[in-house]
């Protein structure tokens, strides 16, 4: 049974890395002692080797180790032995060309379908959907395919922001380019608030966090739904 964490982002505003989800977390990895770190999606400077030390300080707060794929010789062998899995935030473009290119998408999405308690933050929320086609992230590299986990049944858009009307700042809102999706595409988009995740047992996906999040639709007018909201119904 899927047992699936999908946040929208790692750290909110005046708290530390992972601080508002940690009790959750605890709960979430119980079972598990060492959690597998996915790092591919940072670029810009900070090494996997960086990258894994923030987590591994954060995760010692619930009593977690923190092991880095990067330092197994087999990836995909590190994925289907792992008692719990975190894929971090960053570029996501980065993230799904280096999934294909180490040969573990399928690896991973078959993995978690099968029950391995699996977090995912910004970058490493995108690629729960079927595709990655509603990031926000720069098209810093090409990835083989647009393609990701299809944990569940509709794309998301972590760090959704409403438009902000008294903003003098005249360029494309969050809804406007998902309309754009939409324009080609007639996968759900689920935009999803700081502060805000999708708990997933199961076949059953359900808003968690303090805010609402925005479901688009093609040709349809967006929808609210409250945290609380079993989100199963989006196909």
């Amino acid at each position: 049974m899927k047992n699936i964490l999908i946040a929208s982002t790692s750290t909110l505003h005046g708290g530390d890395y992972l601080e508002y989800l940690l009790p959750k977390l605890s709960l979430h990895f119980l079972n598990c002692k060492t959690i597998l770190f996915i790092p591919y999606a940072r670029s810009g400077g900070v090494s996997h080797e960086e990258y894994t030390s923030k987590v591994a300080l954060a995760f010692a707060k619930i009593n977690k180790t923190i092991k880095g794929i990067h330092e197994f010789e087999d990836a995909a062998e590190a994925i289907q032995n792992a008692e719990g899995i975190f894929t971090g935030g960053g570029n996501t473009f980065l993230l799904v060309s280096q999934l294909y290119k180490n040969k573990i998408m399928t690896v991973l999405a078959d993995t978690v379908k099968k029950g391995t308690p699996y977090l995912g933050t910004s970058a490493g929320s995108n690629i729960c959907g079927l595709t990655m086609q509603t990031t926000n992230d720069m098209p810093i590299i090409y990835p083989p395919s647009f393609q990701t986990l299809g944990l569940i049944p509709f794309n998301l858009n972590p760090h959704y922001l409403d438009a902000d009307e008294q903003s003098k700042h005249m360029g494309e809102t969050r809804e406007t380019r998902i309309k754009e999706f939409h324009a080609f595409n007639a996968i759900p988009v689920l935009g999803l608030r700081e502060g805000s995740w999708l708990d997933v047992k199961g076949e059953k996906i359900t808003l968690r966090g303090n805010l609402s999040a925005r479901l688009f639709r093609q040709n349809q007018d967006p929808e609210e739904l409250e945290s609380g909201t079993d989100l199963s119904f989006i196909k």
